[in-house]
């Protein structure tokens, strides 16, 4: 072993076993002895947040699931807890074994329902009553409940379920004995979608829509049928239609995102397509009188980046009208006001997540802007919120310097009067952990890219105690996606690269979401391009500001950001060392390994690689690999079937073929999130940290 994947074993021992003795060495993650306000790494095991936040139908409750990390188990954990509007009886609902989450109120107010998970029991329903605090299991299921949600008097319950299919050996061998131990069976591969990431081997079957008493009882399967159902079931307001989405076609692998909505008669479970076009049309939600259906959707064009808009048709599927037609921004979560004037959507806008209010005339109204705060590893968008019957708005409210709290707010408008209420902070969870901390501080940025002087937005955070008369060593992190989008918001990791005294920069290069479909629509066929400059850009802008050192440059990013990480460091030799997270490096491999193969050759290029052979490689990093010098760390899952770790293995021995120093850092039994457990979180930030330090 070579002295420095020696030093580096060391450092995740030491964060696996979180040893109280300080190394003879001190690490650039480690916080100096005497500075205990500081965020460090020992502190991911305190964070908590909030996520799924559901206001009662009388708006003076709120419960949302709390979210906590688990350190004997290395696992993230979640319960319920409740709270008043005006911030009073904050308590928790559950407090057992296992994890709890979909909290959902009966029409009534007065019960509540929830899934609870073990990894004894499985993922079983359950329902609370308010008043008493008494709770029942209603269901004894096989696979696990997804996107519960009760019929209008209360009296049922509709889920989505998976449903194995028949998978019979293909050979059955001879002459076993009674007791013997063979080797496992071969697995036997005849579809095209057979494995996803986080998921592993996919097992035959497919999702179905059930009801189940809300008394408890036997679920009853709705759909059948060789067909995938997706989305929250939506009752219609007489209770004898569910709604939800689904790809019902003869080739939906072919066509995976060609999701339809549909109508499915309770009585007999009869279906009924409400729409036809080419292209994705799901979240369906009923009007409160039942004579509209809400939902999103858009015209297939095969781009890279398509805007989901939001339409309204008649329950039987006539009269389709596109509510957002000259809004620039992808629209989700549809939510009806009860006075039927109009809908409650969220979308993205310059990195932030905006609840808004959309009438029936295509107005858009920003309510608040400051949703997010889930992602709490990098600081991606994110965030989810609901409303009463008289427009209060439960939502998880984001902050830089936290991650999701609890907020609530109004909006008169949708209730037929009243005026607005401004937005408030219900709890406060991390204050325990953060109430004594310093952490950099979050800056916005905005500059002009070198390539078309296209304006550029980002976000400085700065090392805690931040000098200006100094000069800091800087990260550039990028994102992943590539259509996805950095924010304002809490991020776990550039925390802790602030706190190891650097300055990171992350930005919204061209290709990002959140600015618009041309703005997005930049890479199509053409990534990585010209975000290249962008980027480049940024790290020139920080420069001219005085306070970051042109010879301490690094530079890292994960999925996307990887692979515009190892086209970087193909292009130029300015950054002293890099971090390439979990990469595509050769487009012709990841097309026909990763877990999307219909998608990803369709949407993201102009055909198959053997057709496009070299398109393909242009964008690869592999054909850049040659002008590579830049000591150069991979870090990937070894389940990672996203961008799979064959493409980490193909970089790592061409940068040693060519001699360029380089290290392959392999997290076991990760998928594509390396930092989805609170010690692989620990352990990626760590290595990275290291790796910049020794150079």
């Amino acid at each position: 072993m070579a002295p420095n994947m020696q030093r580096l074993s060391a450092v995740l021992l030491l964060v696996l076993l979180a040893a109280t003795a300080a190394p003879p060495d001190t690490q650039a993650w480690q916080v100096p002895p005497g500075q205990t306000g500081l965020f460090n790494l020992e502190n991911v095991f305190d964070l908590e947040y909030v996520t799924d936040p559901r206001i009662s139908p009388s708006g003076g409750q709120v419960v949302y699931v709390r979210n906590s990390m688990d350190i004997r188990r290395d696992r993230r954990s979640s319960s319920l807890w409740t709270v008043n509007a005006d911030g009073s009886r904050h308590r928790p609902l559950t407090d057992g074994d296992g994890s709890q989450y979909y909290p959902r109120w009966s029409p009534d107010g007065n019960r509540l329902l929830y899934v609870s998970s073990t990894e004894d029991e499985g993922s079983e329903m359950f329902i609370r009553w308010m008043d008493t605090g008494e709770a029942v299991q209603i269901t004894h299921l096989e696979e696990s409940p997804g996107s519960p949600s009760w019929s209008p008097d209360g009296s049922m319950i509709a889920f989505t379920m998976f449903v194995p299919g028949p998978d019979p050996p293909m050979v059955t061998l001879p002459g076993k004995p009674e007791g013997a131990e063979w080797a496992e069976p071969a697995r036997v591969i005849d579809r095209l979608q057979y494995r996803a990431d986080g998921a592993g081997y996919t097992e035959k079957g497919y999702t179905h829509l059930f009801v189940v008493p809300s008394t408890g009882g036997t679920p009853r399967q709705l759909t059948t049928g060789d067909y995938n159902h997706s989305g929250t079931p939506r009752w219609s307001p007489d209770g004898n239609h569910i709604y939800l989405s689904g790809n019902r076609r003869d080739n939906p692998e072919e066509e995976p995102s060609n999701t339809e909505v549909y109508r499915v008669r309770i009585s007999d479970g009869q279906i009924y397509a409400l729409t036809s076009r080419l292209g994705p049309d799901s979240n369906p939600v009923p009007s409160p009188d039942g004579q509209y259906i809400a939902y999103t959707g858009y015209d297939e064009e095969y781009l890279g980046y398509q805007q989901n808009d939001l339409y309204i048709m008649n329950a039987d599927g006539s009269g389709k009208r596109l509510l957002t037609d000259t809004f620039d921004r992808s629209v989700s979560n549809p939510q009806w006001s009860q006075s039927r004037n109009g809908l409650f959507v969220q979308y993205d806008d310059q990195g932030r997540t905006i609840l808004a209010f959309v009438s029936m005339s295509g107005q858009v109204r920003e309510l608040v802007d400051d949703l997010g705060g889930t992602s709490l590893g990098r600081p991606y968008s994110s965030g989810s919120y609901s409303v009463s019957p008289g427009g209060a708005f439960a939502y998880t409210r984001s902050r830089p310097d936290r991650p999701s709290e609890l907020g609530l707010g109004s909006y008169g408008g949708s209730g037929g009067g009243g005026q607005d209420a401004g937005a408030r902070t219900l709890t406060g969870v991390n204050e325990d952990l953060f109430g004594n901390k310093q952490l950099g501080d979050v800056e916005e940025i905005w500059y002009e890219s070198t390539h078309d002087g296209r304006e550029i937005q980002g976000w400085i955070v700065k090392p805690p105690n931040f000098d200006p008369a100094r000069d800091y060593p800087m990260i550039l992190e990028i994102h992943g996606g590539p259509f996805a989008a950095y924010g304002p918001h809490f991020s776990a990791e550039v925390q802790l690269y602030a706190t190891a005294g650097y300055v990171v920069l992350y930005t919204n290069p061209r290709g990002s979401s959140s600015y618009g479909r041309e703005f997005g629509n930049l890479i199509h066929h053409n990534y990585p391009s010209e975000d290249y400059e962008d980027l480049m850009s940024g790290v020139d802008a920080m420069v001219e500001r005085g306070y970051v050192d042109s010879d301490r440059l690094y530079i890292t990013g994960g999925s996307g950001g990887g692979v515009l990480t190892a086209w970087s460091i193909g292009k130029t030799d300015r950054f002293r060392a890099a971090v390439v997270a979990k990469p595509v490096i050769n487009w012709y491999s990841f097309v026909l390994t990763a877990d999307g193969p219909s998608f990803f050759y369709r949407w993201w290029f102009p055909g198959y690689p053997w057709e496009h052979r070299d398109h393909y490689m242009d964008r690869s990093p592999i054909s850049l690999v040659g002008n590579v010098t830049t000591p150069t760390m991979l870090l990937t899952g070894e389940e990672d079937y996203r961008t799979p770790i064959s493409e980490t293995e193909q970089y790592y021995t061409a940068l040693k073929l060519q001699g360029v120093e380089s290290v392959m850092v392999r997290i076991p039994g990760s998928g594509h999130g390396i930092a989805s457990r609170p010690s692989q979180l620990m352990t990626k930030v760590a290595h990275i940290l290291t790796w910049f330090e020794d150079h």
